[in-house]
């Protein structure tokens, strides 16, 4: 692996002998983003929101709607669409559940993710995922991808609201009685980082998902990987 692939964003302190509080190797309680941070849905999303934004007299880039991935769905309609009526953006909302329900076959986690997830399990680790899908969009998927088991825990954006927020992880720390320092989140949106930053939460940012490497480091997470293997190698090694 590539030494590049891992960068560890804080500065050490070599003359310290406090226990480190980012060691990803005590930490029991991982909590994953969902789409583009396990699952290889961003480019489905991008053409869901093109294919019911233009069905309604709209248009927008592909980076536009990659800047809102991780908000809520109507979160995102409603930046994307600020000239939209409140019936246009639920007109759309529905354009795009139409679009992307029925082509959600095309969206396999990772290559290497489940062995991850299994191997995470092994160890012992408690797993957790925060989205900002909905709780039935979030069961669909988790049946789809057979992968209910790997989780104690799951919330979204329905329930706990919209990142930034944080509620998602409060919600999830006190479900399973973990403290922030047992805790790691991974995301790969700027709103994944802003949400563990707010809690002092130890986060991974990952370069493979919505946001590109400049913008997540702009955000300051404690560690970031480039690629999903990269992050298999950092919480497996």
């Amino acid at each position: 692996m590539s030494k590049s692939s891992i960068a560890h964003n804080r500065v050490p302190t070599k003359t310290s002998l406090l226990p480190d509080p980012h060691l990803l190797a005590d930490k029991t309680l991982i909590i994953f983003d969902w789409d583009g941070t396990l699952m290889d849905s961003i480019g489905l999303i991008v053409e869901s929101m093109h294919v019911a934004g233009e069905a309604h007299g709209f248009q927008t880039t592909d980076k536009e709607v990659q800047d809102i991935i991780g908000l809520s769905l109507m979160n995102g309609i409603e930046i994307l669409y600020p000239q939209a009526n409140d019936a246009q953006k639920l007109a759309i909302q529905q354009s795009y559940a139409e679009y992307y329900i029925p082509n959600s076959h095309r969206t396999p986690f990772f290559t290497p993710i489940k062995d991850m997830l299994q191997s995470l399990q092994h160890q012992g680790k408690s797993l957790a995922v925060a989205t900002g899908k909905k709780r039935k969009g979030l069961d669909r998927v988790l049946d789809a991808s057979n992968s209910h088991h790997y989780f104690v825990m799951t919330r979204c954006a329905d329930e706990a609201g919209s990142k930034p927020d944080p509620q998602m992880l409060t919600d999830i720390l006190n479900d399973t009685q973990q403290p922030i320092a047992n805790a790691v989140f991974i995301g790969d949106s700027i709103y994944d980082i802003q949400m563990a930053t707010q809690l002092g939460m130890t986060s991974i940012a990952v370069n493979y998902g919505t946001a590109s490497s400049a913008e997540l480091a702009a955000q300051q997470p404690t560690y970031q990987v480039d690629t999903p293997q990269a992050l298999v190698d950092l919480l497996c090694g």
